[in-house]
């Protein structure tokens, strides 16, 4: 309902670990690796739609042929682009003779796409451009196969400029300072330092020097590699590298704030961001998928091993709350259950909302992606009407009469469809000055819906970040219906702080929460305490990021949750509203109580799990008091 908040970024890696002819003879196509990769990344499309990226790694090809495969595109539907291109290619193998589709030999040697290791990624950009340099897998290539290098991640890391350094000290000179290259030359660096290790040890007499890469092909320590590499990374991860003779990793942070589950049979090995997509993909079920442990890497040998070490020692575990509320697909059994907790949870403070006036209120919710928790609120009231017929009918027991009864047992929580996006209309409107008025009219409403004056008028959100939507159009849209009140809910609590682990939420000034917050503390003479904040912040500025404290907590601590819904309330109530209008919040408490094991949650506590998110929400207060448009990290 609110602005939309940009997903993070989604991952696929996939593994054949049978020759491609099997997959020819049990499946009937040499392009079974190829068909699976795309489901996976279309299944994962929720999650970036900035650009998308595709890789592909051929095992046993002879020199002079090309091995690695890589498309990549920022077209507006990207995945289709890039498949596209490949089935093209495809259509004149087929054109020239459909008998090459069915020879492994063939395909191998002359269509790309067609080896044993995939790495499909799809981007939400949270830094830099949408340009092809910006989409993922990164490819960092060499002459020597266990030099080569692709890199593909769902992250952010907060002290890119501490790892920038440590490159120019090991006398490198980096193309360009974002996170995505730092982190592949980090690990670039300490495969070659692995390859010299292991040529020393190898290399004799005896030996040739082709006898003696596949000697180190076979015994690339990537465990040490990876040790090596991430020892102050300092951020949000899942991390997939594919290195050119076959071995594949995926590393995850040791909070477990980015998401990586995993399945493995005697066909494939397969990685990604979201559980559900590896059992449509695969039909599997889901007790036999895994998820890769915190501080863990799966690694992918070249020779078909698989295994999930110890790469950091683990902290306290504080998975995205975020992927439980708005950015994973609903599909997921787990996900599917939480939403619906994070909508009945909030029934008391409906109730309360509405002044308990359950008959005259209309239940509803804006958009699509609140459906879940629409449905646990819903069930929620619907157990609360129970009761009351139950304690109408022991309190008038026998005296009641049939038609009483009916009329007692016919009481329903009024659902309605109210409102209707009409998505062609969005994608016509521009910048110019009747931009407004047209961005009024994105949604359509359901006429007739609502008493008016009398009714209530109920709409649940996922989440509210700046509300800009909600004052421009939809309260605006809702007000026709001529309700008595509307009220908003939001199954996520206030926003409060940004984020800085791979999600689009970066500056503090585009949170509603945050200016509700400065607003009441001008308007209660309270203003010093944001010059006090400031002076803390910038008194930081030099220090390590172990030693930085969250001082941006002191804006919220004057007020209660509830003065400051009520504050944005206020901010966001359009000065042509009739209707009274109330903005509800979800409550930290039931939050957890709903989520119990993904308890990340700085957007709206500011405990960070890591030290760099303290520097992060310090350094964008700096820069909201500053007036410096830019994120923080």
């Amino acid at each position: 309902m609110s602005d939309p908040i940009k997903h993070e970024c989604g991952i696929a890696l996939l593994r054949l670990k049978k020759p491609l002819d099997y997959y020819l003879q049990k499946h009937g196509t040499l392009l079974y690796g190829l068909n699976k990769m795309y489901l996976l990344m279309e299944k994962q499309h929720n999650r970036g739609q900035d650009g998308a990226g595709l890789a592909n790694i051929k095992f046993d090809v002879e020199p002079g042929h090309r091995y690695i495969s890589r498309s990549r595109s920022v077209d507006s539907q990207p995945i289709q682009e890039i498949f596209k291109r490949i089935n093209n290619r495809l259509g004149e193998i087929e054109s020239h003779n459909p008998a090459h589709l069915r020879n492994p030999e063939y395909m191998k040697k002359h269509a790309g796409f067609t080896g044993e290791l995939f790495l499909g990624h799809l981007r939400y950009g949270t830094f830099g451009g949408n340009s092809i340099e910006n989409c993922h897998p990164f490819l960092r290539q060499n002459n020597w196969k266990t030099r080569s290098l692709l890199v593909a991640g769902n992250f952010n890391l907060t002290n890119n400029d501490e790892l920038f350094e440590l490159l120019l000290k090991l006398g490198q000179h980096p193309k360009a300072m974002s996170d995505t290259v730092t982190v592949m030359e980090k690990i670039g660096h300490f495969l070659d330092e692995e390859n010299n290790r292991l040529y020393q040890q190898y290399k004799t007499d005896d030996l040739s020097n082709r006898d003696v890469y596949n000697l180190i092909g076979q015994n690339l320590d990537i465990e040490r590699i990876l040790k090596k590499s991430s020892e102050v990374w300092d951020g949000g991860y899942a991390m997939a590298g594919l290195i050119g003779h076959g071995d594949a990793f995926v590393m995850r942070d040791p909070n477990g704030i980015r998401p990586a589950f995993w399945y493995e049979d005697d066909e494939i090995c397969v990685v990604t961001s979201e559980r559900p997509v590896i059992q449509t993909a695969f039909n599997v079920p889901v007790e036999k998928i895994k998820e890769i442990k915190p501080g863990h890497a799966l690694i992918i040998k070249r020779n078909g091993n698989v295994s999930e070490v110890m790469i950091k020692e683990p902290g306290p575990l504080k998975q995205c709350s975020f992927e439980r509320i708005y950015f994973s697909r609903p599909s997921d059994v787990s996900i599917y259950k939480e939403r619906k907790e994070l909508g009945r949870t909030l029934v008391d403070a409906t109730l309360k909302a509405i002044d308990g006036e359950i008959d005259n209120a209309v239940f509803s919710y804006i958009p699509n992606s609140a459906e879940t928790s629409f449905y646990g609120l819903i069930k929620g009231l619907e157990d609360f009407q129970n009761e009351i017929k139950l304690k109408t009918i022991r309190e008038k027991g026998a005296s009641l009469s049939d038609a009483e009864l009916k009329t007692i047992l016919d009481k329903r929580t009024r659902i309605e469809k109210i409102a209707i996006k009409d998505t062609k209309l969005r994608t016509f409107i521009t910048q110019d000055k009747g931009r407004e008025d047209l961005v009024a009219h994105v949604y359509d409403i359901t006429y007739g819906t609502v008493n008016a004056g009398k009714d209530h008028l109920v709409v649940i959100d996922d989440s509210i970040v700046r509300g800009t939507t909600l004052k421009k159009s939809i309260l605006r849209i809702l007000d026709r219906l001529n309700p008595k009140r509307i009220v908003v809910l939001s199954s996520a609590p206030q926003i409060r702080y940004p984020d800085c682990y791979g999600i689009d939420m970066a500056k503090l000034g585009d949170f509603i929460a945050f200016e509700a917050a400065i607003e009441l503390l001008k308007e209660r003479d309270m203003a010093h305490i944001i010059d006090d904040v400031y002076y803390r912040c910038k008194s930081q500025e030099k220090l390590k990021k172990e030693q930085i404290v969250n001082h941006v907590k002191e804006i919220y601590k004057p007020f209660s949750a509830d003065e400051i819904s009520a504050k944005i309330s206020q901010m966001l109530r359009p000065d042509s509203l009739h209707a009274e209008l109330k903005i509800v919040f979800q409550s930290i408490e039931n939050l957890h109580l709903s989520c119990p094991d993904h308890t990340g949650d700085w957007y709206f506590t500011g405990d960070y799990p890591t030290p760099g998110g303290n520097k992060v929400v310090n350094k964008a207060f700096i820069n909201y008091i500053e007036g410096s448009n830019q994120r923080a990290y």
